[in-house]
């Protein structure tokens, strides 16, 4: 087999098509499956081909389909109209909107949640007087202000924030206390506006 042409070891003619020569090798390839030193010398007389082919292209001698010339190219435009839909898909959403939103940290969420889980446990326990409720819903302002702060490192902005989020959260809380169920409508508020705050503190900045 070695002592033939690149095109006689793979059964084709010189002026064999591009599809015609792949299929060859690819038939050759499955019929020698596990003898490895055919495998070799069949991709080496396929290489060798293809080296031609390239030579003769090159002197211009032969045309190359579009399909195999452009194919870098058109994957190429491909990757960049997938690039431009992202971007635009993000770039759809309002600049101001864009600044409000933030993505916390896997470690920004743990903690925030932990705190607020913790004040809102607090403020639905039992044990915890109706009058006293105050406290968990300072400690959550509180904490809604050093998170906040802690993001952007603009004190003004983590006040505005955190009275916005306190007072959605005290009229939600009022608005749905009906739905509260067991739960006292003070004791129901509180949990509300504590969520809220919560999610003010993860995805606002």
């Amino acid at each position: 087999m070695s002592e033939q042409s690149p095109y006689e070891q793979l059964g084709v003619t010189v002026d064999a098509s591009f599809d015609e020569i792949q299929d060859a090798r690819n038939r050759l390839r499955e019929q020698y499956t596990g003898e490895r030193q055919l495998i070799e010398s069949i991709e080496a007389a396929y290489d060798a081909i293809l080296m031609d082919r390239l030579k003769l292209r090159q002197e211009g001698k032969i045309k190359v389909p579009e399909r195999i010339r452009f194919a870098e190219e058109r994957r190429l435009q491909k990757q960049k109209a997938s690039t431009n839909e992202v971007q635009q898909s993000t770039s759809s959403k309002p600049a101001w909107l864009q600044r409000m939103i933030d993505t916390p940290t896997r470690s920004d969420v743990l903690w925030t949640s932990a705190m607020y889980g913790g004040l809102s446990l607090l403020s639905i326990y039992p044990g915890m007087n109706i009058q006293l409720l105050q406290l968990p819903l300072a400690l959550g302002v509180g904490a809604g202000l050093y998170f906040l702060n802690r993001k952007e490192n603009q004190f003004g902005r983590a006040v505005l924030l955190t009275v916005f989020g306190l007072i959605l959260g005290l009229i939600l809380g009022s608005l749905l206390s009906p739905l509260a169920g067991l739960l006292e409508p003070e004791r129901f508020i509180t949990l509300v506006t504590l969520i809220v705050l919560w999610l003010v503190c993860c995805f606002l900045r």
